[in-house]
């Protein structure tokens, strides 16, 4: 059984290849999609240039620099609003204002205001994400047992070992709900700030090739960075996963 749910994901890779094969059988025209295996070439030769890994690599740290601003700075604001009502009612207006506003509106700003650095665009991400982890975090600190946190009163606990103990761990489902929708999001608008305003990274490479009709190089720069998501997702996130649910089933 445990096989059978192991192999299912790469199943249906599988057929997302097959319905490609297919789609680009039917279009016959490699300039509008080509075949997978048409992708090889290409893709060897940009990472015997090491332009491929070069570009890649920048564009996985802007994501982890802003997923870790992002969670920080959203888990402490979540929480804070989520334990009391009086703060919550006054940031809820912003929470909102914030989760309502374009990406692409945060980013011009943000380039606008601080100029085409790095500086800007990775706090042009981070502010697109927090909200959305905020918001998560809110609901699961509402959710936290009034018992639990009454029993670490009662023992005198202090602050670091009620968040580690008693806090953290109840949180943990929320912490990795907000993780795994915020390395898809996030790596999403990195592509974007790289689209309109740097000099390097995936998105940068995507719209060089954007503007020669290369669909072929489009399309071996995108799916070098999901088959990096895919990675963090089935080797860290969804292990991580599981291990929260056996210690709220134990």
């Amino acid at each position: 059984m445990k096989d059978t749910h192991a192999a299912t994901p790469i199943l249906s890779i599988i057929g997302l290849f097959l319905l490609w094969i297919l789609c680009a059988t039917l279009t016959a025209d490699p300039t509008v999609l080509p075949q997978p295996w048409s992708l090889i070439p290409p893709a060897a030769r940009e990472i015997g240039s090491g332009e491929l890994p070069f570009h890649l690599g920048a564009t996985l740290l802007r994501v982890i620099w802003a997923f870790a601003l992002a969670m920080t700075i959203g888990i402490a604001l979540g929480l804070v609003m989520g334990r009391s009502e009086s703060l919550n009612r006054w940031l809820d207006p912003w929470l909102v204002i914030f989760l309502n506003l374009p990406a692409l509106v945060l980013i011009v700003l943000c380039y606008l205001w601080i100029g085409l650095n790095e500086t800007a665009a990775i706090l042009a991400v981070t502010l697109n994400k927090i909200p959305n982890v905020a918001t998560v975090i809110r609901e699961g600190a509402r959710a936290l047992d009034p018992d639990l946190d009454a029993m670490a009163r009662v023992y005198r606990m202090s602050w670091l070992a009620r968040m580690r103990h008693v806090t953290l761990p109840q949180l943990a489902p929320f912490i990795t709900a907000a993780a795994r929708s915020g390395v898809a999001v996030i790596w999403k608008i990195v592509l974007v700030v790289e689209f309109l305003g740097r000099s390097n990274g995936v998105g940068f490479q995507i719209h060089l090739y954007f503007q020669l009709f290369d669909v072929a190089m489009v399309l071996v720069y995108a799916l070098s960075f999901i088959a990096v998501m895919l990675a963090v997702e089935w080797l860290v996130l969804q292990p991580w996963e599981r291990r929260i649910r056996r210690w709220r089933t134990a």
